[in-house]
């Protein structure tokens, strides 16, 4: 899928480092129109204590400049960070979007999790359900939607004019690519999605969500191109064809842990950023499923 999009995005990077996750706000200066994409929840797992200083780094930034929010975007349902949406959403407004397929990982975790009856599995936390290959505009910048699962059945790319928000999919060329084993996930899946992101124009700038400073580099990335990814990445460039990726990744994913707040995160992803329910003490509680991931 390969189009040529009007417009140039100017992207500011904010880092996480308790998660390592790079949160996005993208804006149409033109217009003041502004997107965030990957927001993070501040969550303290010893204490289950949540705090949002790093959603307010990011709104107090929008209204110093005077921006308006026009988009909060999630490439995917993380497992290694909460999601801070609709705490933004309350402050400074705009349309919360993620990919339409989110449906099928509310279903996979609402019975890993016994979320039960109540528990609303046709996406109806999010504003917006994008369907692949669906056109919308920041501002006055052309954007569209890539289906790109692999990592998870609902990771999608957002190419916004010359740049696109690639999720998990793909990291630094020097740190590969995103893990395919968790529930729904398929390393052959995610090599085929890589290639649609390789089809865009080799100058198209990619952000990474996250960063894990590689050994041998010394500075946190986060950003890359089509080019250097189809060249350098140690994963899916240069002369790595599918049977190798699929094997590396299989082999690779068979040795990782879960990440360290899959539990918390899941369970508040998968509800848009929302803690669950409050019981009858005032309390919202996260469940421990015991030898379910």
């Amino acid at each position: 899928m390969k189009k040529k999009l009007n417009g140039s995005p100017v992207v500011y990077s904010f880092f996480d480092y308790a998660t390592n996750t790079v949160s996005h706000v993208v804006v149409d200066e033109s217009t003041g129109k502004v997107a965030i994409v990957d927001s993070v929840m501040d969550y303290e797992p010893n204490s289950a204590h949540i705090s949002f200083e790093s959603a307010d780094r990011i709104i107090k930034f929008i209204q110093e400049n005077n921006w308006e929010l026009q988009w909060i975007i999630e490439t995917h349902a993380h497992a290694d960070h909460l999601s801070a949406a609709p705490y933004i959403q309350k402050k400074l407004g705009g349309t919360f979007a993620i990919s339409e397929h989110i449906t099928i990982v509310q279903n996979v975790f609402a019975k890993i999790f016994n979320l039960g009856e109540d528990f609303d599995t046709k996406a109806g936390q999010f504003d917006k359900l994008f369907k692949d290959g669906e056109s919308f505009k920041l501002g006055s910048i052309e954007a569209y939607v890539i289906h790109t699962p692999g990592h998870t059945p609902a990771d999608m790319t957002y190419v916004i004019g010359d740049a696109a928000f690639v999720g998990d999919t793909l990291f630094m060329p020097d740190f590969g690519t995103a893990r395919c084993d968790f529930p729904g996930g398929s390393a052959e899946t995610l090599y085929e999605s890589i290639q649609k992101i390789f089809a865009l124009p080799d100058s198209t700038r990619l952000f990474m969500c996250h960063d894990y400073l590689p050994e041998g580099r010394e500075e946190y990335c986060w950003e890359s191109s089509v080019k250097d990814e189809k060249e350098r990445n140690i994963h899916v460039g240069g002369s790595n064809d599918k049977a190798d990726f699929v094997k590396m990744r299989t082999e690779r994913d068979a040795k990782l842990t879960m990440p360290r707040l899959i539990l918390p995160a899941i369970q508040v992803n998968i509800r848009g950023g929302h803690l669950p329910p409050e019981e009858d003490n005032g309390v919202s509680y996260l469940k421990i499923p015991v030898n379910k991931l």
